[in-house]
Formats: structure tokens, C-alpha cells, sequence
């Protein structure tokens, strides 16, 4: 029988067993001997034996529950961060070996978070590299092409194409930055130095870094919030991600558009919320946006580098926020973030 295989098992049953045997012999020796408080000896013999199997069981089962609860205690250790923690299953039985089963499981998740590790490690190595690679040419371009600007005073065409060159090399510069970061946020080698912030003031600093591009090309970038809504957060890291988003607004707007940023307290959130009036996201694109390169074959954009918004959702979901989008064709965007507020909990 699989139920014996444990030994302590064996040691309840045995002792139960035996205490049966010994009250029955004991039952049959004192009716046998017909005495006349025979009945009172079987009553005490009977207490006796129960006493006996009651205090086998209490020890069973108190020794079960110590072993769940060290169990129990082991668990909760592993969930706590020690990988080296595991449970004692040096006997038989199913719940030695369910014990085992669980040790397997975690010894295989250890594996694959250590491949993982090794996987980002490498690909932060990598990305890096390539990204360090690629910034000594690129400045030398871009002296280069400030070179050639000093010279072309005469030459429209000239003009135009080290404009374009310029242009062309600020996306590639920004693509570069933007690999360096999100590799470091997956990688999980930047420490967020978060700390309470008034919102309105990074969102006022939002407003002066695009007012530059709001008035060349035409549109408006209109904020409205609470002043007095605090966020814990990073500051330089949330100011890039909302930025981000609102970058995406200008580049998907016409002259006139209307760009709006709201904020507000709610009982358990801060909420952000970045919407426009622009040319919308279709449908079939809404469950891709913030993949990494991902490209719309609806987009007029053929130079989107399709690394924006992916940053600004691992910045936010670093912050333990989150992002929706709500889009109509023809008609606008709307991003609406959300982070927990404790102090309002």
C-alpha cells in the first residue's frame, strides 16, 4: 500500500495496531478471568487505549503540520528573493513527493531566470556596443555636415539635401539614444530615483521643450490640471515618456491642430491624459503600438522608427503605471495613463 510507504506512516498505524491488539488481549484476559469488576478494568483499559491512540495522532499530526509549516516557511523565503531555499523531502510518501516535485519546479525556474538573465545581459552588451559604434560616426557626420552648410550659401539644392542630411542624422541619433535606454530598462541597470513631484511643473516643462515646434509648425499644445496633483516618481524619466507620447501627437497633426494634456487626482490615481486632434490610429494597428519597430503599412509616416511610444510604455510600466489608447480614424488620439497613489489609498 502507497499510504504505508511513509515511515511515520507506519510507526501511526503500528502504534494504533498495537494498542488495539493489547486492549483486546487485555479485554479477553480480564472477562476470562470473570472477576467482578471485570467491566470496570475493560472501561479502564478502553480509556487507556484511547488515550494512547489520541496522543499517537496528536503526535502525527503535530509533526505534519510542523513539516507544513516549514514548507510553508521555505515557499515564502524562494518568494522573497532566495533562490537557494528548498524543502526538506528526505522521506517517502506522496507528500515527500509532491515536496520533491515543487523543489524541481524550482530548481527549472531558477534555470530559466538565470537564462534570462544571460539573455539580457547580452543583448545590454550588444545593443551597446553596436549603439557606442555607431556614435563616433555619427558625430563625425554631423561635423561634416555642418561643414559642408558653411559652404553652400549659393547652392539651393545643395542647401536643401544638408538639411535633409541633418534631419536624417538627428533620427538616426535619436533611434541610437532611444535602443541605449530601452536596453537598459529591460536589462534593469537604471535605478529610478523616484521621490514626490508637482506634476503641473513637469508638465510646464513639457510645454516650453515642444513650444519651439508648436509654433513652426502651426499648432497649439494646450495644458490644463490640477496644480496641486503630486506623483511619486523619476522626474527625467516620466518628462521623456509623456514627451514621447506628445511627439507622437505633433508628428501624426496638421497646422492647427490642437494638442491637449490633462492631469487629475483621482481616489486612488494620478492620471495623465495626452490627446489630439489628428489623423487617428486604425484599428488593426491599436494592439501594436508599442512594439518595438513596428510599422503601420497604413501610415503616411515612412520614417517612424517605431521605438517612441514602446519607451514611454516601459518608463511608465517601470512606474508601475499603466497606458490605454483610444483612437477614431479621422478624428484623434487619446492616451490615457494611470499610476497607483498610495497616499491616497
Amino acid at each position: 500500500m502507497k499510504l504505508l510507504v511513509n515511515r511515520k506512516i507506519k510507526r501511526l498505524f503500528l502504534c494504533v495496531l498495537l494498542t488495539i491488539a493489547a486492549f483486546t488481549a487485555a479485554s479477553v484476559f480480564i472477562v476470562f478471568l470473570k472477576q467482578e469488576n471485570a467491566v470496570h478494568y475493560v472501561l479502564l483499559a478502553a480509556v487507556l487505549t484511547a488515550l494512547v491512540v489520541f496522543a499517537a495522532l496528536f503526535w502525527y499530526f503535530r509533526n505534519q503540520s510542523k513539516i507544513m509549516n516549514d514548507a510553508i516557511g521555505q515557499i515564502r523565503e524562494y518568494i522573497a528573493g532566495n533562490r537557494d531555499a528548498r524543502i526538506e523531502c528526505d522521506d517517502e510518501g506522496d507528500l515527500y513527493r509532491l515536496f520533491h516535485e515543487v523543489n524541481s519546479l524550482v530548481t527549472i525556474l531558477n534555470a530559466h531566470a538565470e537564462n534570462e538573465r544571460r539573455a539580457k545581459t547580452f543583448m545590454k552588451n550588444t545593443i551597446s556596443d553596436i549603439s557606442h559604434q555607431l556614435k563616433t560616426p555619427l558625430a563625425a557626420l554631423n561635423i561634416y555636415n555642418g561643414l559642408m552648410q558653411e559652404e553652400v550659401n549659393d547652392s539651393p539644392e545643395l542647401k536643401e539635401f544638408t538639411t535633409l542630411s541633418e534631419q536624417e542624422l538627428d533620427r538616426i541619433e535619436t533611434l541610437v539614444q532611444n535602443l541605449l535606454k530601452i536596453t537598459k530598462l529591460d536589462a534593469g541597470t537604471i535605478t529610478l530615483e523616484k521621490s514626490p513631484q508637482n506634476v503641473s511643473d513637469m508638465m510646464g516643462y513639457i510645454e516650453r521643450h515642444f513650444a519651439c515646434q508648436a509654433q513652426q509648425e502651426g499648432k497649439s499644445l494646450v495644458l490644463s490640471g490640477n496644480e496641486d496633483v503630486t506623483l511619486t516618481c523619476d522626474p527625467n524619466w516620466l518628462t521623456e515618456a509623456i514627451s514621447n507620447i506628445v511627439k507622437n501627437a505633433f508628428d501624426h497633426t496638421k497646422p492647427g491642430a490642437v494638442i491637449r494634456i490633462t492631469w487629475r487626482a483621482l481616489a486612488s490615481v494620478v492620471q495623465i491624459v495626452v490627446c489630439d486632434n489628428g489623423s487617428g490610429i486604425h484599428p488593426e494597428d491599436l494592439p501594436h503600438i508599442f512594439k518595438r519597430f513596428y510599422r503601420s503599412r497604413f501610415s503616411k509616416d515612412k520614417q517612424g522608427i517605431g521605438l517612441g511610444l514602446p519607451l514611454a510604455n516601459a518608463i511608465i510600466e517601470e512606474h508601475n503605471g499603466t497606458i490605454e489608447v483610444d483612437s477614431t480614424l479621422g478624428a484623434g488620439t487619446t492616451f490615457t495613463i494611470n499610476f497607483l497613489n498610495p497616499t491616497k489609498l
